[in-house]
């Protein structure tokens, strides 16, 4: 049995594995920071139904949510050089495309991904909160960006937090495809890792404990957000009569 399967490696694996975390975290934490900045304004287009912005929303999100998360790293991986070569080409510049850091390839593609996914969760998180609430703001003389700060973006959030939760997780798994666009962060790692010991299933069994250990922390962080900022049940029942009075 020993032969088989050997537990040593998997104990081995693991610290060797968990070098390029801070990579993962890095990619995971960078993508979701500007993939909730970019979905919060395809979210507010969509909404206020900007023309032509709106039809432009639209399509882009579209095309992320209707095309795989590895085609997409393909095209950014193969696409930026090109957008750098014609703009050496049109400006006579001399950029060097080779010294385009591969982890650019990857945030940009992650966080484009993100915001679009985002933008349709924020959007419902957004429209979810009380007219009657805006209304009264509005008659105070609040301007739309102070009850967009003040009143609609925390009451969304609240909403929005379990999806763009469980969105966290989601992108936390996708970082493993990193290693498409030469991204060396704990999946490439294993196979490197696997390669020279030919322990394949030892190596990706480390592997997978990991991502469930850190899918476990970040649940548990959540859950201690949500109940942080959780809306007390009395408030909500005097926001919503408030609501219906005005």
């Amino acid at each position: 049995m020993g032969k088989i399967f050997d537990i040593k490696t998997v104990w081995t694996a693991i610290p060797q594995l968990l070098q390029y975390l801070p990579v993962t975290l890095e990619i995971t934490v960078l993508s979701m920071v500007f993939g909730l900045i970019l979905g919060l304004l395809l979210a507010i287009i969509k909404i206020n139904r900007v023309p032509v912005l709106t039809q432009i929303t639209t399509v882009i999100v579209s095309f992320v949510r209707g095309t795989p998360l590895i085609v997409q790293l393909y095209l950014s991986y193969t696409g930026i050089p090109l957008l750098l070569k014609y703009y050496n080409y049109e400006h006579g510049t001399n950029l060097n495309v080779n010294e385009v850091p591969a982890l650019l390839f990857v945030l940009v593609t992650f966080a484009i991904n993100e915001g679009a996914y985002n933008s349709e969760n924020i959007r419902a998180a957004l429209q979810s909160v009380n007219k009657g609430q805006i209304e009264a703001a509005q008659s105070l003389g609040m301007t739309y960006s102070q009850v967009l700060r003040q009143i609609i973006l925390p009451e969304a959030f609240v909403v929005a937090l379990p999806t763009l939760g469980n969105t966290l997780i989601g992108l936390l798994k996708g970082t493993s495809l990193a290693f498409v666009c030469a991204v060396v962060e704990m999946t490439a790692q294993a196979k490197i890792f696997a390669g020279v010991n030919y322990r394949y299933f030892e190596v990706y069994l480390a592997l997978a404990i990991i991502y469930w250990g850190v899918t476990i922390i970040i649940e548990q962080l959540i859950h201690l957000i949500e109940k942080k900022i959780a809306i007390p049940e009395n408030v909500k029942l005097r926001s919503r009569k408030a609501g219906d009075w005005l």
